[in-house]
């Protein structure tokens, strides 16, 4: 008889830069493939599967408003990228044999679906894997914290923050390759330290609604479905 999953139901926060892969802009079709297909497979191994992708690889607000551009319209626009890669992630998921359903928190029918609870709830519960574009639908406010948001209003076991090492650290390995990796933490300790892995709006609401986050690297194959057994690589913050 098969094992059950770890968790019932979890929320995947996907960057906009994860799905660049070594490009320097756009979409990389074969990451958007890979990342769709890992989440078939653990919608068919029993988890209920919600995503929160961000639109960094298309336009970042933040960046558009340190240019000079106004906050709000720049996060409008960074809302609009995230849409795009919705799109994209479900039309991946359809070809990898699931079903992709994206919602936007804005409306715009004629593209994709409008996010509200029931619905997402309503398909979740139909085998269907949720992508929430549009952030929160509100400028000032970053897709992490929208991760959270979701997270908690569809309640979720878990959120899972793909990033592009495998935990949180101290600081970017990438360019201090002796930073130190920490295998847990708790969210006094994650928001004391400061730690930019997610802001300190979204490490707030997961830690107030008892909604434990699980960073990993989501670029290694098979990475999802490991931390979904409880086996991956990864930081726990919860407490």
């Amino acid at each position: 008889m098969p094992e059950a999953p770890k968790f019932k139901r979890v929320l995947l926060k996907v960057s906009g830069e994860a799905l660049m892969g070594e490009g320097a802009f756009g979409i990389d079709v074969g990451v958007l493939g890979r990342i769709a297909g890992e989440a078939v497979a653990a919608a068919r191994g029993g988890t209920q599967i919600a995503i929160v992708v961000g639109g960094g690889n298309l336009f970042r607000g933040v960046a558009g408003a340190a240019r000079g551009m106004d906050r709000a319209r720049a996060d409008h626009i960074g809302m609009l990228a995230t849409v795009m890669n919705a799109i994209a992630l479900a039309g991946a998921i359809d070809e990898a044999g699931g079903k992709g359903r994206a919602l936007s928190a804005i409306p715009m029918e004629a593209l994709c679906g409008t996010y509200t609870r029931a619905r997402a709830l309503e398909c979740l519960d139909a085998g269907e894997i949720v992508i929430c574009a549009a952030g929160t639908g509100n400028p000032f406010f970053t897709t992490d914290s929208a991760a959270a948001l979701r997270a908690a209003e569809l309640n979720c076991d878990a959120l899972l923050k793909g990033t592009q090492v495998d935990g949180i650290y101290e600081a970017d390995p990438r360019t201090n390759p002796g930073a130190r990796r920490f295998d847990t933490l708790t969210f006094a300790e994650a928001l004391n330290r400061d730690l930019k892995v997610m802001d300190t709006a979204a490490f707030a609401l997961a830690r107030d609604n008892a909604i434990p986050i699980i960073v990993f690297d989501i670029n290694e194959t098979g990475s999802l479905d490991a931390v979904l057994a409880g086996t991956g690589r990864a930081t726990l913050v919860s407490g």
